[in-house]
């Protein structure tokens, strides 16, 4: 494989400013498409992401920035997409710049909810980009342990393992050890799955359980999230590896976690919608909760997911989260 690959992340948020950090270890140039002009100016200027991981600074000489999405895919040869899961669409829509031949990587932690599809099945079944360059980003990694250069695990998922091992390499530094598997799909609805799951352990945080219901919570969502991916796709896999169960686990108790701090919020008695003003950050798991449950719900590969069901109750049926946590212990164990 080529070593002298061009990479460009699209998206402006703290998890794709992190993985631009990541990359600038490595590469000499890095491509950087952000919708907001404003954040561009900024960045050129101040060399800093104005809204989101402000503390990282960066060498503006190492970035080509853009406002521009098909100038941005012209340029690359491997398109890290790290797009919030509800806003994804809406930005492909204005891709017409040919990407045929080009590596796919999604860092985006959700289903696209207009197609119903993973991200990387959107890539192939819209844009025809065959799956052996596709490619998954999965933690456990939280953006602001990348920014103060904490120790963070990463494990990158292709079908292609040369592919899978490239951009490993490119994202390895001293602070990031990183990983290849070969389950893209499996590594996907992890990623998915684990924000809400993360909801749930903010919801019972907030409703005042302790750390006794919070394990016996996380034991019941890792085994779910197995129930689920093996019906999706079956092939043999660890679940209790980093990239299904640490992920998990790091998303469920982190003080980083915005998916945990939104359910949190929930818990306390703030509406779905006043939860999401106070935060000035997109907790996927709010989404990918109405995806995981319609994709249960109408597929005949449905399978027992009480711990979704309840978060799906309290967020998109509006029912209290007392009483539909108190019928959730029931059927945990």
């Amino acid at each position: 494989m080529d070593t002298k690959l061009k990479y460009a992340v699209f998206g402006a948020g703290s998890w794709a400013t992190a993985i631009v950090k990541m990359l600038c270890e490595n590469l000499d140039e890095v491509g950087w498409y952000m919708r907001s002009v404003y954040t561009k100016e900024h960045l050129l200027k101040e060399q800093h992401n104005p809204s989101y991981l402000s503390s990282v600074e960066f060498n503006i000489d190492k970035l080509k920035l853009s406002n521009d999405i098909n100038e941005m895919a012209n340029y690359a040869d491997v398109l890290i997409f790290v797009i919030p899961s509800a806003f994804i669409y809406g930005e492909l829509q204005k891709l017409s710049a040919t990407i045929e031949g080009k590596t796919i990587v999604s860092a985006v932690k959700g289903i696209i909810p207009e197609s119903g599809l993973l991200v990387g099945e959107h890539f192939h079944d819209v844009y025809k980009i065959p799956f052996e360059n596709i490619a998954v980003i999965a933690g456990p990694c939280h953006a602001e342990e990348v920014a103060l250069e904490r120790l963070s695990y990463l494990t990158i998922s292709c079908v292609d393992a040369e592919k899978a091992q490239h951009i490993a390499d490119q994202l390895s530094s001293s602070y990031i050890k990183t990983k290849i598997s070969d389950d893209v799909i499996g590594t996907e609805y992890a990623v998915m799955l684990k924000n809400i799951y993360a909801i749930a352990a903010g919801i019972a945080h907030g409703l005042g359980y302790g750390d006794n219901f919070q394990s016996v919570l996380m034991s019941n969502a890792i085994r779910e999230m197995k129930r689920f991916i093996k019906k999706r796709h079956k092939m043999k896999r660890n679940i209790n590896d980093s990239a299904y169960l640490g992920d998990l686990l790091v998303t469920g108790y982190s003080v980083f976690s915005r998916n945990r701090m939104f359910g949190n919020m929930i818990g306390k008695g703030y509406t779905v919608r006043s939860a999401q003003l106070e935060m000035n950050m997109v907790a996927e798991g709010y989404y990918a909760t109405n995806s995981a449950y319609l994709l249960n719900q109408t597929n005949d590969k449905k399978t027992n997911m009480p711990i979704v069901d309840a978060v799906y109750a309290i967020l998109y049926e509006n029912k209290d989260p007392k009483k539909v946590f108190e019928k959730l212990t029931d059927k945990l164990d």
